[in-house]
């Protein structure tokens, strides 16, 4: 039994608010804070007509640290779950340090001048957390999160070594809009339009957004194209796992979405640096994501599933008999229906699956499944306690063995 204090108030969060209000026994106080505080109340009235558990709310900005570190020393919780921007992980991290409460996210931290998605700001708190005997938690969505944990997975039930990771995320969901994003749209542009990068023979390679392209028959969902890019956990997956060769990410989108996405970067609307409008300064992507359809307003209409999974190879285990593994390749995925998630959650699916892991890593934490202190990434702690609480909480795994390597 414990308290929690929620950080932000977009989809992921109020799918996490939801999951822990559904979970009583583990989360017995919930506490909801952002800078829009009407949005927190928004969720918890949603989350006390289906669940009848009482959240409360207030309103923060989640960069003063010192009105953080107030809030936190008011109301005593074991833990603070940062679902707020990326920008906000360092200041929070701060607070958490100074009131000497436990840490847990979703995103890795980036500046906000540049789209650069490193861990070296986060890994840098480590020896702080650990003097202070605190944990701090990062990357407990899907991607990052689930993904890092399904690999580990892997590589405690089939494989020795893995030689080869491919980390496939699919949203094969229609939402009806000419064009909108599933979630945050400044996270989500800044994500898409920068370099892509993957792991190889032990160092980054760097190639240009959205260079790569291969169609992929997903379960459920059927052939869509997914693009290489970069994203937060090969870093870590690359640390933890020194003796892979190669390791990549692949996301699918539509030619609705690249085309719209095309012009917005060719007309300057994905610009991150600021420009003068009428005598202010303002950022063009953060005009564009105050337009654009909000992610948490698309659940509604939002039909069809998500697929996200890993595909590795390696040296596989022996066998019981003694008799020797060989090179072997498996699939782990989880696929999630939009429509099942709205009608939990009131969110759709991609909101969902970041959300129910952030619960998970959150209860965790709390009931001391995971332990220790500093600065840890999934892939450091044990997988199958989460693993077993993904399949009870609505993201539900499936395992097999392919006949070989992906061929692309």
């Amino acid at each position: 039994m414990s308290t929690v204090l929620v950080i932000g108030a977009g989809g992921v969060s109020s799918v996490c608010v939801h999951k822990m209000a559904m979970n009583p026994d583990i989360f017995s106080e919930i506490h909801l804070a952002s800078r829009t505080k009407s949005k927190c109340d928004a969720i918890a009235a949603s989350v006390k007509e289906r669940t009848g558990v009482d959240v409360s709310t207030y309103g923060i900005d989640a960069e003063e640290v010192p009105a953080m570190v107030n809030l936190i020393r008011k109301l005593g919780p074991e833990l603070v779950v940062n679902l707020a921007l990326p920008y906000q992980d360092l200041p929070i991290m701060d607070a958490c340090l100074e009131a000497g409460v436990a840490y847990l996210d979703t995103a890795n931290y980036e500046p906000k001048d540049e789209a650069k998605f490193e861990y070296h700001w986060q890994w840098a708190y480590h020896d702080r957390f650990k003097e202070a005997g605190l944990m701090a938690l990062l990357g407990s969505g899907f991607d990052p999160g689930v993904t890092s944990v399904f690999t580990m997975w892997l590589k405690k039930h089939k494989l020795k070594t893995i030689r080869q990771l491919d980390i496939l995320d699919c949203n094969g969901g229609y939402h009806g809009q000419a064009f909108a994003t599933n979630f945050n749209p400044e996270i989500n542009i800044r994500e898409v339009t920068a370099p892509a990068r993957h792991w190889e023979n032990g160092q980054f390679v760097e190639t240009p957004a959205m260079a790569k392209r291969v169609e992929f028959d997903f379960e459920e969902v059927g052939p869509k194209n997914m693009y290489m890019m970069y994203h937060e956990e090969l870093e870590s997956l690359a640390k933890f796992n020194p003796e892979m060769e190669r390791a990549r990410f692949w996301m699918t989108f539509g030619d609705e979405y690249i085309k719209h996405l095309t012009v917005l970067q060719n007309v300057g609307m994905t610009r991150i640096d600021p420009i003068k409008y009428k005598g202010q300064e303002i950022i063009p992507l953060q005009f564009l994501a105050a337009v654009l359809p909000k992610p948490e307003t698309l659940g509604e209409t939002t039909k069809g599933n998500t697929n996200i999974g890993v595909i590795a190879t390696g040296e596989a285990l022996d066998g019981p008999n003694g008799e020797k593994g060989g090179e072997k390749t498996f699939y782990i995925n989880n696929i999630c229906s939009h429509e099942a998630a709205y009608e939990e959650t009131g969110n759709q699916a991609v909101s969902y699956t970041t959300g129910v892991p952030a619960m998970i890593g959150s209860a965790m934490m709390v009931t001391g499944k995971w332990s220790g202190d500093g600065v840890f990434n999934m892939e450091e702690m044990d997988p199958d306690p989460f693993m077993d609480m993904l399949n009870g909480h609505g993201l539900p795994w499936q395992v097999k063995e392919l006949d070989g390597p992906v061929d692309f």
